[in-house]
C-alpha cells in the first residue's frame, strides 16, 4: 500500500473547504492513515521546502505555509501519489482543470490550497517531517 503526504494549506483552512477536499480523497477510495492540524515554524517549513531552498520563491513558500494553521494528512492506497496529484491539478490554478482541487478552489499560484508529495522518495521524507511512526495507523 502506497502512502503520501497531503497538506491542506492555510488558505484551505481560512476558506473552510477542508472537509470538501478530504471528502474527495475518501470517495476516491483512499484511506486516511494519519491527520492533524498544526502551525508550522519557520524551521519546519524550511525543512519541508528544502528542495526549493536555492529558488527565488523559497521565502514566499515559507512565509505562506507559516501564515496560519494547516492540516497534514497521510493517505494510503493503490497508486496514491500519482492519483492524488491528478486530483490536485496543476500547481498554478490558472492551468488547473475544472474538477480538480486547485481548479475548483485555488485562487493563485501562491494560495493553491494543497500540497502533495511528488514521488515515493519525497513522500517518505515529507511524512517524517510531520508524523512519527506511531502516529500513522496503516
Amino acid at each position: 500500500m502506497e502512502k503520501t503526504l497531503l497538506l491542506l494549506k492555510p488558505d484551505a483552512i481560512a476558506r473552510g473547504v477542508c472537509g470538501q477536499i478530504i471528502d474527495r480523497f475518501e470517495k476516491r477510495g483512499f484511506q486516511i492513515a494519519a491527520m492533524k492540524m498544526l502551525q508550522l515554524t519557520k524551521e519546519q517549513a524550511a525543512i519541508h521546502y528544502q528542495d526549493h531552498k536555492e529558488k527565488p520563491f523559497f521565502q514566499d513558500l515559507v512565509d505562506f505555509i507559516i501564515s496560519g494553521p494547516l492540516i497534514a494528512m497521510v493517505i494510503a492506497g493503490e497508486n496514491t501519489i500519482h492519483a492524488s496529484r491528478g486530483m490536485m491539478g496543476s500547481t498554478n490554478p490558472i492551468d488547473a482543470t475544472a474538477g480538480t482541487i486547485r481548479g475548483d478552489f485555488a485562487l493563485n499560484i501562491r494560495n493553491n490550497i494543497i500540497h502533495g508529495s511528488d514521488s515515493l522518495i519525497s513522500a517518505e521524507r515529507e511524512i517524517k517531517v510531520f508524523f512519527n511512526e506511531n502516529e500513522i495507523y496503516l
